[in-house]
């Protein structure tokens, strides 16, 4: 059977399969609150639509199989983000036509909840990450280093340096080529457990770290995890960690 041509495989049935799985109250919730960019656990996603957790698991699997939310396993942790910045467009287009406002560009998404982290605060603005910089200041990071252009790949998660990128690195006392040699994954997007956003990981993010040790532009508590920013790194690299 030709299913290029069947009833299931049409534009207008996937349209309604989609619209079917937004359409649900509580799916509807869980959406809205994953509009704000952050990531959240089954659980915290239960609690935002007030249903019970087995419930919570089968609408999220239903979100999954549409393709409107993806998951993501870090360690012991599962976390569930929206699949794409397509599919927030599109639940910003239908807020608007269900009466929510407009979101002006650049800023944040309405949602039905917002993201209160309860991680302490000195570690949840830097500390390590296994080997590599976490917490507000990894991401705000990482956010630069694709703004500044020097990496590419920011929505598959696996990023390569730019030929921009590799240069300033290099500059910088990146031994790039000596990084790509090491037995593990060059660059990636690693979910911070307290930002519910991507940092820096990978040999990369560990190599970005000894450097910002050695630069003495971060400095590392001996009680702990947590990092200090200097004001050395804000004279010196103000377009990456001002």
């Amino acid at each position: 059977m030709d299913t290029s041509t069947s009833p299931d495989s049409s534009a207008d049935f996937q349209l309604a399969r989609l619209a079917g799985a937004i359409a649900e109250p509580a799916r509807a919730r869980m959406l809205g609150c994953l509009m704000d960019g952050h990531a959240r656990t089954a659980t915290e996603l239960a609690t935002v639509a007030e249903v019970a957790a087995s419930t919570a698991s089968a609408h999220l699997a239903r979100l999954k199989d549409e393709r409107l939310v993806e998951l993501l396993v870090q360690g012991k942790h599962r976390y569930f983000r929206l699949a794409s910045d397509e599919v927030a467009a599109a639940l910003e287009s239908l807020m608007v036509l269900a009466g929510a406002p407009r979101v002006p560009s650049g800023q944040s998404a309405p949602s039905t909840a917002s993201f209160v982290p309860s991680t302490p605060s000195r570690l949840r603005s830097a500390r390590t990450c296994y080997d590599h910089m976490a917490g507000t200041a990894g991401v705000a990071l990482h956010d630069r280093l694709h703004a500044q252009g020097w990496l590419s790949g920011l929505h598959s998660g696996s990023y390569e340096l730019t030929p921009d990128g590799a240069i300033a690195l290099e500059s910088l006392g990146v031994e790039v080529d000596a990084v790509r040699r090491s037995r593990r994954r060059f660059a990636c997007a690693c979910l911070d457990w307290s930002e519910r956003r991507p940092h820096l990981g990978g040999a990369l993010g560990a190599a970005w770290l000894q450097l910002s040790l050695r630069r003495g532009w971060v400095r590392q508590e001996l009680d702990g995890r947590a990092l200090v920013l200097t004001p050395k790194a804000q004279r010196e690299m103000p377009e990456l960690f001002a």
